[in-house]
């Protein structure tokens, strides 16, 4: 048998009896025959606890000293569940990010995986016991503790599986697969058996919660094979691989909704050669990520361009964008930051021409107006008022799996 990663998530964890749901699960695997090891997120809400407990020391705390606070959430249930694993009888042993051998850069609370030495793990993989390994962190070259960003432990689990060259990742969470919509909000949203990476990627990046996109990034790379459950029902999840079996049946795989936009306008821009470049060289500079951009065409000598980015960059793209508006020369900023981005995602749509103007026929007939559009051989995306997002991919969803819906 070979060597299977297992990554649990907060839900999962977040109390004593799903800790022992989840030594279960982890057990059950071992019993199986296969070298288990798991990677566990912190129970329940405690990073957002410890966040607020910083918050009353010192408001302003040095990101060094958040991630060595951090760390201790995932910390403690590793341990627990080291703990429920001992009184069943099986041989364990929990790890933290550094003792699993977790390299990475210095950026402190958003740092990035250089490498994993996995001696320590199958060390312990050898002497026949079950490895429990801290998620979301690891340690930089000053030996200081770092984190890697909300969504990090689907990242250390990907990462760990392609360092052990293990046969399966499987990331546990509290849904039982990746929906062609959220189920919560979506009516006639249904589970996918199998869905491509890229597509998950994209899903990801646009607002699908289920999986951090850099995990699938990561997955994609060294060919992960990944697979998404719950760790509640005991069904089959969803497989994320490189050609999913539904590619040519369906033309989309997925309708995405990001509430977390704001979209920029700078208006009376100088219509003259570099002006974009000095604009989005500026925004990099600052590392806010833009994504959907609209150039208008130029008048009497000027031009506008609007553009989205996260909510949380907003403030500091318009003080950068006000201390350089000597230079880049424009009339005034206007900004709206009740939006919301729609997209529909789906590897079958490059070669079925129709899919945008069906997304589009979608939002007319219910009266919603479009204000911003992205495309790209797997992705089409709008801008649409927030007022509007639940409905929008309601009646998109309806377009693209009515028919589906009807024969299931």
């Amino acid at each position: 048998m070979g060597i299977i990663v297992q990554k649990f998530g907060g839900t999962s964890v977040a109390n004593t009896d799903r800790i022992r749901n989840v030594a279960r699960i982890i057990t059950e695997t071992y019993r199986m025959g296969h070298s288990v090891v798991a990677v566990l997120s912190a129970q329940g809400d405690t990073t957002d606890d410890l966040i607020e407990k910083a918050a009353e020391i010192n408001p302003n705390a040095s990101k060094r000293e958040m991630d060595m606070l951090l760390s201790t959430g995932e910390q403690i249930s590793c341990a627990l569940c080291a703990m429920a694993i001992e009184t069943m009888g099986y041989p364990v042993t929990s790890l933290t990010g550094w003792q699993a051998g977790f390299r990475t850069n210095s950026a402190y609370s958003d740092a990035r995986i250089k490498r994993i030495e996995p001696e320590r793990v199958l060390a312990e993989l050898d002497k026949k016991a079950i490895v429990i390994v801290t998620g979301f962190q690891g340690i930089n070259k000053y030996d200081d503790v770092t984190t890697l960003g909300r969504g990090g432990s689907d990242t250390s689990a990907v990462a760990l599986a392609a360092a052990l060259h293990a046969d399966l990742c499987q990331i546990y969470t509290d849904v039982d697969g990746i929906y062609t919509a959220d189920p919560r909000y979506v009516t006639g949203a249904f589970k996918l058996d199998e869905i491509a990476y890229d597509e998950m990627l994209e899903l990801a990046t646009l607002g699908a919660q289920v999986l951090h996109n850099r995990s699938v990034e990561m997955a994609k790379r060294y060919n992960v094979n990944l697979e998404v459950l719950s760790s509640f029902s005991g069904k089959p999840g969803t497989k994320v691989k490189e050609v999913a079996k539904n590619m040519e049946k369906m033309h989309v795989s997925g309708v995405a909704k990001d509430k977390n936009v704001a979209r920029l306008a700078l208006i009376g821009l100088a219509d003259q050669p570099g002006i974009a470049f000095t604009l989005f060289s500026l925004l990099a500079k600052e590392k806010v990520n833009v994504d959907i951009i609209l150039q208008s065409i130029g008048r009497d000598n000027t031009k506008d361009i609007s553009f989205t980015i996260k909510k949380e960059d907003l403030a500091r793209t318009k003080e950068a964008l006000e201390e350089h508006a000597a230079r880049l020369n424009f009339k005034k900023i206007d900004v709206d930051d009740n939006v919301a981005k729609i997209s529909i995602v789906g590897a079958g749509m490059v070669n079925n021409p129709g899919v945008a103007a069906g997304m589009f026929e979608a939002l007319y007939n219910a009266g919603i107006n479009i204000s911003m559009i992205s495309t790209s051989e797997i992705k089409i995306s709008v801008l649409v008022d927030v007022v509007d997002a639940e409905r929008a991919v309601q009646v998109i969803h309806d377009r693209f799996f009515g028919e589906i819906n009807a024969e299931r």
